[in-house]
C-alpha cells in the first residue's frame, strides 16, 4: 500500500466535540437546507459554529436541532475513515471549505450513515464516545445563525 500524504492540519481538535461538530453540521443541513457551517471555532470547554439562513429559527426549531444531535449520538455510530482521490468524492460531499493546496487524496469521515465529509481532524471511534450535547445559546443578525454549544461528558 503506498503512503497517503494528506494536508498538515494547524490544530488539535478535541475529538468528541469536533465528532460533534460533523453530527450538527449534518443536522442543519437536512433540517434547514443550508451549507454546512461557513465558520467555526470548536474547543473543548464550549464551540461556537455559523450558519448562513434565509430566517431567524424559533427556539422549537433550536430544540429540535439539539434533540436531533443528540438522537443520533445515542445511536453509537461507528466513525470511519477513507481515504479517496478527489475523483472519487461522493456526490453529497462539498469541497467549498478546502483549501486551495489541499492534497489530491482527501480523508472522508463517515458517522455512520449520518454523514459524510472531507476532514482532516481528530474524531471518536464512535458516538457513544460523545457525551450529551447541550445548545448553551443561540443569536441570529444579517443571515448567519450563531449556535454556541458544550458536551456533557459526565
Amino acid at each position: 500500500m503506498e503512503d497517503i500524504t494528506l494536508n498538515e492540519h494547524n490544530k488539535q481538535e478535541y475529538p468528541p466535540m469536533h465528532t460533534a461538530e460533523h453530527i450538527l453540521n449534518r443536522t442543519m443541513v437536512n433540517m434547514f437546507g443550508c451549507k454546512r457551517s461557513v465558520e467555526n471555532h470548536i474547543e473543548r470547554k464550549k464551540s461556537k459554529c455559523h450558519y448562513l439562513l434565509d430566517y431567524e429559527p424559533t427556539a422549537e426549531q433550536i430544540k429540535a436541532v439539539e434533540d436531533k444531535v443528540n438522537e443520533i449520538i445515542s445511536q453509537n455510530l461507528d466513525v470511519k475513515m477513507e481515504f479517496v482521490g478527489r475523483n472519487n468524492i461522493p456526490a453529497e460531499v462539498s469541497l467549498d471549505s478546502l483549501p486551495d493546496n489541499a492534497s489530491e487524496t482527501l480523508r472522508l469521515v463517515y458517522v455512520g450513515d449520518y454523514d459524510v465529509c472531507a476532514c482532516v481532524g481528530s474524531h471518536v471511534n464512535n458516538t457513544s464516545e460523545i457525551g450529551e450535547f447541550r445548545i448553551s445559546s443561540h443569536s441570529f443578525s444579517e443571515g448567519k445563525l450563531r449556535i454556541v454549544f458544550r458536551l456533557k461528558n459526565e
